[in-house]
């Protein structure tokens, strides 16, 4: 593992990076790296070692990018941009590449400094970038990466293991883990056990990329300077309050700034599901993560293995209990009548479980006459069968590690407990942070699609000194939210962001808005996915047709969806090559 260690200090400026990758820290910077020496967290402003020589890299394919396109200047003049993906789950997966692949056919993609994601954004991310140098080859990665979504699968067995795999060799098992093993490999068709940091220096011909998620407590507790956090190949943390670690040791424990238990480096099914887990409201979620358990513990009871006599009458009967839990609940979250499923459990409870049994009966005589269960009955019900499942198990010896993940799968879905991590930061000591994270032991990090479901504030980094941003928006019905939202909260955070005027509701968005920035702020293009331009009158359909709760698509409308979004970026070509124009004649006059 690679340890990062703090950077020497240089002369203070207020600029703390340049696109030459010259690192420049402000005074309060120098003091906070001195006192966290021989730290394997980095606290700073500035950014990693490797971005920077990424960046610095990069610098020639810009100027060579621009200078096909006809224009002209200097390192100094570079325009620094920034191309982000906004959540979406598929839609916003297809809707990204797409707009990529267009950009390489416009040879406008060699002029992209950094590329951002969230949600489903990420996992089109995670698909190019585990290619060696994924731009150079988009066509065929493209044609790649449609074939495995039209056409791929993952099957239950593999689900099963890769969530009984999930569940054994980490501390922090959460819905995070059941989310990708069970939803999100089903969706992007693959379970990818690529680590992040295998990305490291496989990209030299790329954007830098950049996941985005948040920390859930920060959220709630309205800490909007330490909510937002980036993942990159190279470093993972905090992006305003300015507190990293190595990618490769996020999920390790630390204290104090030191490592003092290894957890395995999370991977890209991991990584996949924690950024795109806000698929849906509380609700739709439960309902997709019990069908996905009830498939598995069918297929389970089913297989050949599970009939044979590896299993006691005892585990059999605890099998068929969780399976009917699960239709249990199932069924009260699709509102239906549940008097089927009680009545089955208690003939397999009878003399097995009496405190169970007696439990069932309890929910019977609760139950109204539109069959209804009080939620916080249900609740304390499940985890008692779930706990009495699991002292079972032990005490017949039953190792099936498939079973047991399953029965704290369900435990997690009542506790609503995603994204569990070790805090790197527990019991140090850093100025710009607030105290609530320090003494935290663990964080639960989540969808930034959650608090907002575009990637600004990763790039809106002082030390990041973007120019130009690309927003490719994937909102749906809310075409203007994200932008709408950042410029709010840039405010509030005084950041600087420019003025964003939108059009008045009722009216189908365009396909191409600039909010010009002034002083510091960058300029940001904001671009809805489906608009009066290419969907011409039908924008409304078109977002039907491919809702965010869509769980696969087939061929065609994979293709349709990739025109789309390229569509946005073809028609707009020489709109995109004047505003780089623009922030170069500014570069100039300052």
């Amino acid at each position: 593992m690679e340890v990062l260690k703090v950077f020497s200090p240089l002369p203070f400026k207020d600029k703390v990076t340049k696109l030459t990758g010259q690192l420049l820290f402000s005074c309060k910077e120098m003091d906070q790296d001195r006192s966290c020496k021989g730290s394997e967290v980095r606290i700073g402003h500035s950014l990693n070692e490797a971005e920077r020589q990424h960046l610095a890299r990069r610098i020639k394919t810009v100027l060579h990018c621009l200078k096909q396109n006809g224009i002209y200047c200097s390192e100094d003049e570079l325009p620094n941009i920034a191309v982000l993906g906004s959540g979406g789950g598929l839609r916003a997966m297809i809707a990204l590449l797409g707009s990529l692949s267009q950009l390489k056919e416009d040879k406008l993609l060699d002029c992209i400094m950094y590329l951002c994601g969230v949600s489903g954004s990420t996992w089109c991310m995670a698909s190019l970038y585990k290619e060696l140098d994924w731009s150079t080859k988009l066509k065929t990665v493209k044609e790649n990466i449609v074939q495995r979504l039209a056409e791929g699968s993952v099957n239950w067995s593999q689900m099963g293991l890769k969530l009984a795999k999930y569940y054994s060799e980490k501390d922090n098992f959460s819905l995070t883990d059941v989310w990708a093993a069970l939803i999100v490999s089903h969706m992007v068709k693959e379970i990818d056990e690529h680590r992040i940091s295998e990305q490291r220096g496989n990209y030299t011909n790329d954007p830098y990329p950049i996941y985005t998620v948040i920390d859930k407590q920060c959220k709630y507790d309205r800490l909007n300077a330490d909510v937002w956090f980036e993942i990159t190949p190279d470093e993972s943390g905090y992006s305003l309050s300015g507190a990293f670690v190595d990618s490769s040791c996020l999920r390790s424990q630390f204290e104090n700034g030191q490592k003092i238990k290894d957890q395995p480096e999370t991977d890209m099914l991991y990584l996949q599901g924690l950024c795109g887990s806000a698929f849906a409201d509380m609700e739709e979620i439960l309902k997709l993560l019990y069908e996905a358990l009830k498939h598995l513990i069918k297929n389970k009871i089913g297989s050949t293995e599970e009939s044979q006599t590896s299993q006691t009458p005892d585990v059999q009967n605890g099998c068929e209990v969780l399976l009917t839990l699960v239709d249990l609940n199932l069924c009260m979250l699709k509102k239906e009548d549940p008097k089927i499923y009680l009545q089955t459990m208690k003939n397999l409870l009878k003399d097995k479980h009496d405190e169970a049994e007696q439990m069932t009966l309890h929910l019977e005589r609760l139950m109204t006459s539109e069959g209804k269960i009080p939620e916080a009955e249900l609740k304390d019900y499940t985890l008692h069968l779930c706990s009495s499942i699991s002292d079972m198990f032990k005490v017949q010896g039953f190792l099936d590690k498939i079973w047991i993940a399953i029965v704290k799968a369900i435990e997690k879905m009542v506790h609503w407990i995603w994204g569990t991590t070790y805090d790197y930061l527990y019991k140090m000591k850093v100025e710009d942070v607030d105290p609530s994270v320090l003494d935290s032991k663990t964080r639960e990090y989540e969808d930034a699609g959650a608090l907002l479901n575009s990637p600004y504030f990763s790039v809106l980094r002082q030390e990041r000194d973007i120019d130009l941003i690309i927003s490719v928006d994937c909102n749906g019905l809310k075409p203007f939210e994200t932008v709408v939202q950042t410029a709010e909260l840039c405010k509030e955070l005084k950041i600087p962001f420019p003025e964003v005027a939108i059009p008045p509701e009722g009216k189908e968005p365009q396909d191409f808005y600039v909010f010009r920035g002034y002083s510091k702020a960058p300029t940001v293009i904001h671009i809805p996915l489906f608009n009066a331009v290419n969907c011409k009158g039908e924008v409304l359909e078109w977002m039907k047709r491919y809702h965010t709760f869509r769980m696969d698509y087939s061929h065609s409308e994979i293709t349709d969806l990739l025109d789309k979004a390229g569509l946005n970026i073809k028609n707009n070509k020489e709109k995109l090559l004047k505003e780089i124009e623009n922030v170069i004649k500014e570069k100039k006059m300052k």
